[in-house]
């Protein structure tokens, strides 16, 4: 059943959307993040167990090589001193406490911690998922961009061995030299060299794919090669019609998150100096002997409870040093937010920009190759006719490359603008959903 999953795997012409789909399950992120939530999860319980009752059992078993003896002075119970020992060669001695914390404001401070701590938790998950969808996209893209680059690479070879077979025959008439046969052959072999180097490339997106999906790297993946134009004219038009709001940012909620933990830490800085109350209840027993056998038969039980109050006195100097890095680290925290907001609203202001101009270039760039290809089309008619000669067709062909060239660009640009956008305004998983 194993090898038939992965032989429908490799079948599979994957769309970005199944790419993300994979990613999100399978990138080892995922679980570095998820254990995070779950370790603070169980640090909330830690927390929360500082408040509960707490109980412990103790025995001892303590063998008086040498008993220890207490003297009475003289006149008590006679004109010397006496020697009397209070205990006998074995004592032993049970115990079980019950401790239970009753007032302890910074503990309380602490547990109003744990649900921002658990929030910040939640928001490195969303975080992590929205780097997965971007590097996902990008390498998607860098494969798209590559498969279109080899098609016009082919294309443009095979205009070359056209002319080679004609200028061949020419040559063997001798109807042209065989230095326009060369000129043509060098432009072929570029042309060869260059779909080698794209081949590469193309090869190391895959991979590059494969790496941010979690998916085995030794496994064929076979990607969808969706329509150059649908990709180009897919914009969200709710990314314009909308205003920036910092707030959908993830970086700038867990900076909300942060502000709020500093203030919480502040304030438990601050308890610190209150009373903190506790009760406790003890129940035991002891036994004496001269052997063991009585030290554990005879047992005298008692009791106790009783409650205690803590208040701290003279660590006023150290609590108002670590009070005052508190505040000014919540305050930091605070300005840190104003300038983060400002940030985040440049870089959607400029994503938008640039993806917006991308898309004009990149129409503007697509018109400008059928344009200088039926110049070509002309060019190629009058150089068989014997109107042009062999060096204007190579520059109408070589024109023809460096509108491939900026093309290539300008798609590349426009889809890697897209990405941008879409992570600015904090709309990756929106962008993900709408696919």
């Amino acid at each position: 059943m194993c090898l038939l999953h992965l032989h429908v795997f490799a079948q599979q012409k994957w769309d970005l959307k199944e790419c993300i789909d994979y990613g999100l399950e399978h990138n080892r992120n995922t679980a570095v993040y998820e254990n995070e939530k779950k370790a603070a999860d169980a640090k909330a319980k830690e927390a929360l167990s500082d408040y509960l009752p707490k109980i412990s059992v103790s025995a001892t078993l303590e063998d008086n090589l040498k008993v220890q003896e207490s003297v009475i002075p003289a006149g008590v119970f006679g004109p010397t001193d006496i020697r009397v020992a209070f205990s006998q060669k074995f004592n032993s001695n049970g115990l079980a406490q019950l401790d239970q914390t009753i007032y302890d404001q910074s503990l309380l401070n602490g547990l109003k911690a744990n649900q921002y701590a658990k929030e910040q938790a939640g928001l490195n998950i969303v975080r992590s998922q929205e780097t997965i969808i971007y590097n996902i996209g990008n390498a998607y893209y860098q494969i798209i961009v590559y498969r279109e680059q080899l098609r016009l690479l082919r294309e443009n070879l095979e205009t070359y061995q056209k002319q080679i077979d004609i200028s061949a025959l020419q040559v063997k008439k001798g109807v042209t030299l065989k230095k326009d046969l060369d000129k043509v052959t060098v432009d072929y072999n570029n042309a060869v060299s260059q779909i080698r180097v794209a081949e590469s490339n193309l090869t190391l997106a895959e991979n590059q794919l494969k790496y941010e999906m979690g998916y085995p790297m030794t496994d064929q993946l076979q990607v969808e090669n969706p329509s150059v134009e649908g990709l180009s004219a897919v914009v969200r038009p709710d990314l314009d019609s909308k205003g920036f709001l910092a707030d959908k940012r993830t970086d700038y909620q867990l900076s909300q998150v942060n502000a709020k933990l500093l203030e919480i830490d502040q304030k438990r800085i601050k308890a610190g100096a209150l009373p903190k109350l506790s009760g406790y209840a003890r129940y035991g027993a002891v036994g004496f002997g001269n052997t063991i056998g009585p030290a554990f038969k005879d047992l005298s039980p008692y009791a106790v409870i009783g409650i205690k109050l803590s208040i701290p006195l003279f660590d006023f100097f150290k609590r108002n040093a670590q009070y005052n890095q508190a505040k000014y680290k919540s305050l930091n925290a605070v300005e840190n937010m104003k300038l983060d907001e400002g940030k985040y609203e440049m870089e959607y202001q400029n994503a938008k920009t640039k993806m917006f101009k991308a898309k004009s270039s990149l129409e503007s760039d697509r018109r400008n190759i059928d344009l200088v290809q039926s110049v070509f089309k002309i060019t190629d008619l009058q150089y068989k006719k014997g109107v042009e000669n062999l060096t204007e067709w190579l520059n109408t062909q070589n024109s023809i490359k460096e509108a491939q060239n900026n093309y290539l660009n300008s798609l590349y640009s426009f889809l890697q603008a897209r990405l941008d956008l879409e992570k600015a305004a904090g709309s990756l998983k929106t962008f993900y959903t709408s696919l």
